[in-house]
């Protein structure tokens, strides 16, 4: 298994994360053909070497005719994508990556999805940006993504829609649930763009897994800064092997719980998927019997420790409960990843599990699942059974 571990100390960015790709192996003149492929006009990508404080680094430069540039909502940039001449794999963890970038713009503003507009340049420069990386990652072999928390940056930026803060609030949005670190420099360090890229790759956060080390690549980010480089850093290898196949995982996680006896439940369901969205594994709820016969809710929300205190602020916060009791568990996991399996209804992701006893087990990814049957106007246990005849037929079960 080969993975990238991206060192944000100095933050990430779009072009940041190309020039650490080239720098690490990936070819230059596959990233300058990228906006034909595109089908991008009045759009070239140059490279060069560059120093940020006493780094060696590559820059990479997105050059933009603004003039030629169309107006673009997400579903014009959903439309580039599909016709551009990328792996299929490339062009949906694309749509991925601009879907929640997408989302989280909308949030910020108080729109829906559909009206959040990319700016003409931006459309283009992200566009280079976010296909870039994902092709780059997938011509490096890279199964796995990595990171150290990114540093944010403090202070205020000029935008299109005026001075805003740093962290911008877009950035802001699309880490929640992850670690960062604000740090002492006044610019922006991690863009919206970046923060985006991290939160749809990034597996793990924190130091790298054991591995070989094989490759490193240095990108630099457009300005110098006072204090420090401003570069990333990639590490590329191939990570140690399992003990054996089927061997169990053992896992930290924080465990949340409060019991609520004066609740709305319609106000509880509605939380349950907000807790995810900031950071949750799993959260469920439990009817119970509380003090003086009266029913009530329990709830539990497990997360990774460096949530937990998010996590609990919410709950505080949008329940009537007046305390969140937080203990430290170790959870004991089956190794699992994600594999994707072409049906008739399209590509349909699925869970697999390696089992202590041998042999794999699979479960349809639901959201996968829903938005496949969706399209195709079939029944989601029709579409979950095709994805599990897929599997078995390229030779899953017998791994």
């Amino acid at each position: 298994m080969r993975i990238a571990w991206f060192d944000c100390f100095s933050g990430m960015s779009g072009d940041m994360t190309l020039g650490a790709l080239v720098s690490a192996g990936w070819p230059a003149g596959e990233l300058e053909s990228l906006p034909g492929r595109l089908g991008l006009q009045g759009v070239r990508v140059g490279v060069k070497d560059v120093r940020r404080g006493p780094l060696a680094a590559l820059q990479v430069e997105v050059v933009v005719e603004a003039t030629q540039q169309p107006h673009r909502h997400l579903r014009h940039v959903e439309e580039v994508l599909a016709r551009a001449d990328l792996p299929a794999a490339v062009r949906e963890r694309s749509l991925a990556v601009f879907r929640r970038l997408a989302a989280a713009e909308a949030e910020v503003h108080g729109t829906p999805v559909e009206q959040v507009h990319f700016h003409e340049v931006g459309a283009a420069d992200a566009l280079v940006d976010v296909a870039g990386a994902l092709l780059g990652l997938e011509r490096l072999g890279i199964t796995r993504v990595h990171a150290s928390p990114p540093r944010l940056g403090r202070g205020s930026v000029r935008s299109e829609h005026g001075l805003i803060p740093v962290p911008a609030p877009a950035t802001a949005l699309l880490l929640r649930g992850a670690p960062v670190e604000i740090g002492e420099v006044e610019s922006e360090l991690t863009t919206p763009t970046g923060a985006a890229l991290l939160a749809t790759l990034v597996e793990d956060w924190g130091p790298p897994p054991a591995f070989r080390l094989e490759r490193v690549g240095t990108g630099a980010g457009s300005r110098d800064l006072a204090g420090q480089p401003n570069v990333l850093r990639v590490f590329i290898g191939e990570a140690q092997e399992p003990a054996a196949a089927g061997a169990l995982r053992h896992h930290r996680v924080a465990v949340l719980e409060t019991a609520l006896d004066d609740e709305n439940p319609q106000y509880v369901g509605a939380l349950l998927p907000r807790l995810l969205a900031a950071g949750a594994l799993d959260a469920m709820v439990v009817p119970s019997l509380m003090k003086k016969g009266r029913p009530g809710m329990w709830l539990i929300v497990i997360a990774e420790p460096e949530s937990a205190d998010v996590l609990a602020r919410l709950l505080l916060t949008e329940t009537t409960s007046l305390g969140v009791r937080v203990r430290h568990d170790e959870r004991v996991e089956l190794e699992r990843r994600a594999e994707p399996v072409e049906t008739s209804f399209g590509r349909i992701l699925l869970k697999v599990a390696s089992l202590p006893g041998g042999g794999e087990r699979a479960v349809p990814e639901f959201e996968s699942v829903r938005e496949a049957a969706e399209r195709a106007g079939r029944s989601l246990r029709e579409v979950a059974e095709a994805a599990l005849a897929a599997w078995r037929q390229q030779g899953g079960a017998g791994r």
